[in-house]
């Protein structure tokens, strides 16, 4: 038999359900926490805020560009920070950026969507690789790397919209000092629409991405004509070449150095696996769909970057690709002014503007989409982290912090950004070079392996030249890790399980009671016959109980403490004469509170459990509680009824000797 637990009386003690209770309410606080809280996911497989629920998947093509809008978007500002990086050499090292994405990240990313398929990603590999605490601690330091990663792109690309906008011919000298506000304005507009309910996401990331791709396709076609038109730029370009570096080894060597600087252009590939619940099909085709987006995505990428840092490499002046310069932060931008008019360029700057805008809807989608899956799992977020407004409304704040901090600067914020997409890129790469290894497979695990050897270069040359990206991601590790530890805290006396099932043995066992309903909570030892006799001596003795009293021993198996919710399957059974309920779960005290009301529900009898006084120090017995899931049971176990039952009369019964 199955049937839910009260979990409506637990939400009174997290924070309440939409659903429940607060609809009810008058007044307006309670209609705001209703439409704050509406949808929340009870489902661990939710998936944000577009669940990709079989009504609402999309053909691969156009998923592609959701997670487009953040990869593509790079093109705003990648190859004028390529040329401060490289220079000259801004090419080559742009070549090889291209050889690290299509064999390097998209090879590691076909892998992880055949075996991460429903949007967890590589996260989800290698929380399987490691056991108990060791596997919530690794997710919860990936997930400071996810979120610098994503609220970077929100960050960054919002900034760069703006750099684009105030440099526009056309745009009022009036507020061309006003970036940090404009900045806050496009990421506020960004988290009203998700709170409205954005529904209508991917339809128009392909206009968006349609229109994006065409009109840098005409400043990049229009760019190469003049270089080749022009052979004494690209003379002038080769000389500035041969002037600084002794020859093509030294220029490659050179382009090693300054590759991890150009790590903001494998953005994209986290959120190509995180949309996978999106694209239409059942798991096999929504595998080959993820793999059909990533290899599109990269090739349709490598192409634009290989020619657009070409193009202004040789056709614009070093000296405005720096702080203050016309192509800072905008190079395609600056020569789509240059050579097709300030109409066109203007244009140009409206299309960009716009996905940039939108490459945080992508970002922000990821963040919704995976979030709800760990933390709330574990009991390290409230229970509103499972619903989208809140989130929406906590990551647009940060999101607004960040911005001011770094006062809205493109180049400032690179270098978390890159940190952050590089941890995530390696972290891929690991994942999917330990399963090779698992599963035998010796080449892929030798060649994932190389790929892994290259993105910890560029990680750690990265972080080499730019350790403030490191110390910024590190912040959001801690936060996110002191968070979820208090917040797991905080949340230890809910019932915690999600529902309770009695087979058939322990179903007849409870329900065959005449009288009061008394259990004997057991911590199983020997399991012998003189075990249950003693305890069932002691419990009567000390509690007055007659001797032809029915008794049912409980005992609690302590299985993942590391686990917050779960299901409770009880198992019945005569053992020695005695009849006993067994069950494996995280934590003691809450799964007996949890099969107490079950019990309570089943039979309409307010349940009696009896348990003997734990010895030793009670701050001990509470760490071993939230680490180990036992501790101090009897008193613990009355909090966890006392915070789920406001009323008196129908609470089940804890009684100590």
């Amino acid at each position: 038999m199955t049937t839910s637990t009260r979990r409506e009386a637990a939400d009174d003690s997290t924070g309440g359900d939409a659903s429940g209770g607060d609809r009810t309410r008058s007044g307006g606080a309670g209609a705001f926490r209703a439409w704050l809280l509406e949808g929340l996911q009870r489902d661990p497989g939710a998936t944000g805020p577009h669940a990709g629920q079989p009504g609402t998947r999309h053909p691969w093509w156009q998923v592609m560009c959701l997670t487009g809008v953040d990869y593509f978007s790079t093109l705003g500002y990648q190859p004028g920070i390529a040329a401060l990086a490289a220079g000259a050499l801004s090419p080559i090292a742009t070549a090889m950026l291209v050889a690290l994405t299509l064999f390097g990240a998209l090879p590691t990313y076909r892998a992880v969507a055949a075996r991460s398929p429903h949007g967890m990603g590589s996260i989800a590999m290698l929380e399987r690789l490691l056991p108990h605490w060791w596997g919530k601690l690794l997710v919860l330091v990936l997930l400071g790397f996810v979120a610098t990663a994503f609220v970077f792109t929100i960050t960054l690309s919002a900034s760069d919209a703006t750099a684009h906008l105030i440099e526009n011919p056309f745009f009022p000298d009036v507020l061309s000092g006003q970036r940090v506000p404009i900045t806050l304005l496009l990421i506020a507009v960004l988290g009203v629409i998700f709170l409205r309910g954005f529904s209508e996401a991917i339809g128009l990331a392909v206009v968006l991405v349609g229109v994006y791709l065409a009109l840098n396709t005409v400043v990049v076609v229009v760019a190469l004509r003049e270089v080749v038109g022009h052979p004494d730029l690209l003379a002038d370009w080769r000389g500035a070449l041969s002037a600084d570096h002794s020859g093509p080894l030294a220029m490659i060597g050179m382009s090693l150095l300054v590759l991890p600087k150009l790590a903001l252009g494998l953005s994209g590939f986290e959120t190509g696996v995180a949309v996978m619940p999106q694209i239409r099909g059942e798991l096999d085709e929504r595998v080959r769909g993820a793999r059909r987006l990533l290899t599109t995505a990269a090739l349709v990428m490598s192409v634009f970057l290989l020619a657009s840092s070409v193009a202004t490499s040789v056709l614009i002046p070093a000296a405005e690709f720096r702080e203050g310069g016309r192509a800072n932060g905008r190079a395609l931008a600056y020569l789509a002014h240059q050579y097709l008019g300030d109409w066109f360029g203007s244009a140009y700057d409206l299309s960009t503007i716009a996905i940039l805008w939108f490459a945080g809807a992508s970002a922000l989608t990821g963040l919704l989409n995976i979030v709800p899956r760990y933390l709330p799992r574990y009991g390290m977020a409230p229970d509103w982290a499972r619903a989208v407004r809140p989130l929406v409304l906590v990551f647009t704040a940060i999101a607004f912090g960040i911005t001011i901090l770094f006062r809205a600067g493109v180049e400032a914020q690179g270098g978390a950004y890159a940190t952050g997409v590089l941890a995530l890129i390696l972290s891929a790469a690991v994942a999917v070079t330990i399963n090779a290894a698992q599963e035998g497979r010796k080449g892929p695990a030798i060649a994932f392996g190389v790929i892994s050897a290259v993105l910890l270069y560029a990680a750690v040359e990265n972080i080499r030249e730019r350790p403030d990206g490191l110390k910024i991601a590190l912040l959001f590790v801690v936060a996110i890790v002191v968070t979820s530890l208090i917040s797991r805290a905080t949340r230890s006396t809910e019932l915690r399980a999600t529902k309770v099932e009695l087979d058939e043995t322990a179903r007849a066992i409870v329900l065959g009671v005449r009288g009061e309903l008394r259990l004997i909570a057991n911590e199983p030892d020997a399991r012998d016959p003189a075990e249950y006799a003693d305890k069932d001596r002691e419990t009567r003795e000390y509690h007055h109980l007659p001797e032809d009293e029915p008794m049912i021993f409980l005992e609690v198996t302590l299985g993942d403490a590391s686990e917050f919710e779960s299901e409770l399957r009880v198992a019945g059974e005569e053992r020695h004469g005695y009849r006993v309920l067994t069950v494996r779960s995280p934590a003691v005290a809450n799964t007996i509170a949890a099969i107490l009301f079950h019990l309570r529900d089943l039979t309409g009898k307010r349940p009696h459990v009896y348990f003997h006084w734990a010895e030793g120090n009670p701050v001990g017995a509470l760490l071993r509680y939230l680490v180990f899931g036992g501790g101090d049971v009897p008193p613990l176990t009355r909090e966890v009824i006392r915070k789920a039952e406001p009323d008196l009369a129908r609470r089940p019964q804890v009684h100590v000797s």
